[in-house]
């Protein structure tokens, strides 16, 4: 994980909760590496969890989901309440489009696998600090999936198309109006980050360098207004793009 260029800046809080002993000391140790970052205080249980949620107030907890008793999204509401400033981060190794829906609903800022480097964990945190939403690039299709399960779950009115239920539904048609600003190209790179491909994968297909990728990936989120590529995939989804 690369440190942090300006040692001086106020380190983030962070709470670890995690069930495997072996596993919260390995992450302390990870993020200790990093200045920015400052765990002050570990967690094997929901209920362990929420009294040092509230003992701490922590600016961002680090929550398993398989944990002992409550699971970790369960708990995240008694969280909240707990710490009301504290942003909840899901690192856990449940790949379940339900789990992951389900913890998005209940107020997570983002979803993450414990597969992630160490240094992509680190780039997450501080994009979560600035209030985005991050979800693991593996896990973008089944967020698309969930989205879609949900948009045709919930009545429609006839006239507009179905969209999320937090959404209203006359949102849909000023977002299909987005597309125009895009290039042909911008397009078949929303399409990718619709199907939750990496910018490798959408590099490999279109017969692109993954960094020209990358600057047409930067060029469609702006364009879109949106600040994360799970953004992008549910507008692609909305507007029929795939």
């Amino acid at each position: 994980m690369k440190p942090l260029s300006a040692p001086d800046a106020t380190p983030i809080r962070i709470l670890v909760v995690d069930d495997h002993t072996l596993f919260r000391r390995g992450l302390t140790a990870l993020l200790a590496r990093d200045p920015l970052f400052e765990v002050v205080g570990d967690a094997a249980d929901a209920g362990e969890a929420l009294r040092r949620a509230q003992e701490l107030q922590p600016d961002l907890i680090l929550l398993d989901n398989h944990l002992p008793g409550v699971n970790g999204v369960d708990a995240l509401p008694a969280l909240h309440d707990a710490a009301p400033l504290a942003r909840v981060l899901m690192l856990t190794v449940s790949e379940d489009e339900s789990d992951l829906s389900a913890a998005l609903r209940a107020g997570a800022a983002g979803y993450l696998l414990k597969t992630i480097e160490g240094e992509a964990l680190g780039q997450a945190i501080r994009r979560t600090m600035k209030g985005d939403s991050v979800v693991a690039q593996e896990m973008t299709s089944k967020l698309v999936a969930a989205f879609r399960g949900t948009a045709h779950a919930a009545p429609a009115p006839a006239p507009a198309p179905a969209c999320g239920s937090d959404a209203p539904p006359a949102a849909t048609a000023p977002k299909s109006g987005l597309l125009d600003s895009l290039s042909p190209r911008e397009r078949d790179i929303l399409r990718g980050i619709a199907r939750g491909e990496s910018n490798k994968e959408i590099g490999r297909e279109l017969g692109i360098a993954e960094t020209t990728v990358k600057i047409h990936v930067q060029h469609v989120l702006r364009k879109l207004d949106v600040s994360s590529r799970v953004h992008a995939a549910v507008i692609a989804t909305e507007i029929g793009l795939l």
